[in-house]
């Protein structure tokens, strides 16, 4: 038996893991299992963000950035596709919530981004 500890989406867990090539006896076997999320999980990244505040958009998951469809000083309406999220081979258009004007891009094409991340402010 292995003791591993995995985190999925942020949470932290300790799992107990039965090697193939190691006996072990029923009991062992039936108290194998996840554990509770551990006390010392990471904060996730989203999580611990800056709040985005009025006219930041937002990643709506976590992904590579493909393209940025605007520039600053650049007009745009509501609906408007902004930039392109690309996540587990698929491709996520990001639109602007409101007409607005583009006062601020924070990412750059080939940035990781998490859930939560800024990516563009529009004022």
């Amino acid at each position: 038996m292995k003791r591993l500890r995995i985190t999925v989406e942020g949470k932290t867990y300790e799992v107990t893991v039965e090697l193939p090539n190691e006996t072990a006896s029923a009991a062992s076997v039936a108290s194998a299992g996840v554990s509770a999320p551990a006390t010392s999980a990471p904060v996730s990244a989203a999580s611990a963000l800056a709040p985005a505040g009025p006219g930041v958009i937002v990643s709506p998951l976590g992904g590579n950035v493909v393209a940025i469809n605007v520039k600053v000083g650049q007009a745009v309406k509501a609906g408007e596709q902004v930039a392109t999220l690309e996540a587990m081979k698929m491709n996520t258009f990001i639109n602007a919530p409101a007409d607005g004007k583009v006062a601020e891009v924070l990412v750059t094409v080939g940035t990781a981004v998490q859930e939560g991340q800024p990516l563009i402010r529009i004022e």
